[in-house]
């Protein structure tokens, strides 16, 4: 499969944007460099952009601010940010404040490429399936219409095939359409990443899911049992503030210790 697209890179070391973009532009993508925060905003102001990557530590706008400008701008445009720092506490803060996902500096070629390839192949499907759900609902308010005429011969909408677009557990439903959590029809606030593994928790439930298990599926990449472990414990909390009645006793979202999580809601 050929992906290609439009990656904003986003970082004050002017050798390793060009390192980055020469790198990208090897298995086709269009890159725009900029050279601090307030560049790259400047730049997807005016342009379109299918990915950006971000340092977090930059002079002037830092990237973690450029990062919730981006998000409440631009909600469905994947960030992904890199550091420096051996440990995690930025990468969680990060994913906190709605990036798809981090790198840890010095940045790899062949993590930099498989990573772009994930998000735009996601980006794709998703709005593959958008499109197709869109024809759908519009053949089915046809099938209506013609149902509604005089003499019409009723035809059900069965026979138009429907996506998966709901997963219901108990009284929680995803729209995986709209990406949004409801339980008992009350809209629930959920970050993009934590709702991604509330997706993958309600796809096994009522299993148990393993870390690795959880990061791989929701996020598409593979990290240790130290790192997966600390990346979904952050976003249970996240997931738990927003379902539970009373997160520190979990009647939903329940750990298996040492092993994962696993989602109770039938």
């Amino acid at each position: 499969m050929n992906i290609t697209g439009k990656i904003l890179i986003v970082d004050d070391e002017p050798a390793l944007r060009q390192t980055l973009a020469r790198i990208l532009q090897q298995v086709g993508m269009e890159v725009t460099t900029a050279e601090n925060g307030e560049q790259g905003l400047a730049f997807l102001a005016t342009s379109r952009f299918d990915l950006v990557f971000m340092d977090i530590r930059m002079p002037g706008l830092a990237g973690l601010d450029a990062l919730e400008l981006v998000h409440a701008q631009y909600p469905g445009l994947p960030v992904v940010l890199f550091t420096a720092q051996p440990d995690l506490n930025s990468a969680v803060e990060a994913l906190r404040r709605g990036a798809t996902d981090y790198l840890l500096k010095p940045l790899k070629p062949e993590a930099i490429i498989e990573r772009t390839k994930k998000i735009l192949i996601a980006q794709r499907k998703e709005r593959r399936r958008r499109d197709i759900q869109a024809q759908i609902d519009a053949l089915q308010a046809e099938l209506r219409s013609l149902d509604s005429e005089e003499g019409a011969v009723p035809v059900t909408p069965r026979t138009v095939p429907a996506l998966e677009r709901y997963i219901k557990r108990g009284p929680l439903v995803l729209d995986l359409h709209a990406r949004r959590l409801s339980i008992d029809e009350k809209v629930i606030s959920l970050l993009p990443t934590s709702f991604d593994f509330l997706l993958v928790l309600a796809r096994h439930a009522p299993d148990v899911v393993d870390y690795q298990t959880l990061v791989s599926e929701a996020q598409g990449f593979k990290v240790d049992v130290r790192e997966a472990q600390e990346l979904v414990k952050w976003h249970i909390h996240h997931i738990r503030q927003a379902i539970e009645a009373d997160g520190r006793n979990p009647s939903y979202l329940l750990n298996v210790r040492g092993v994962g999580y696993r989602l109770i809601a039938d």
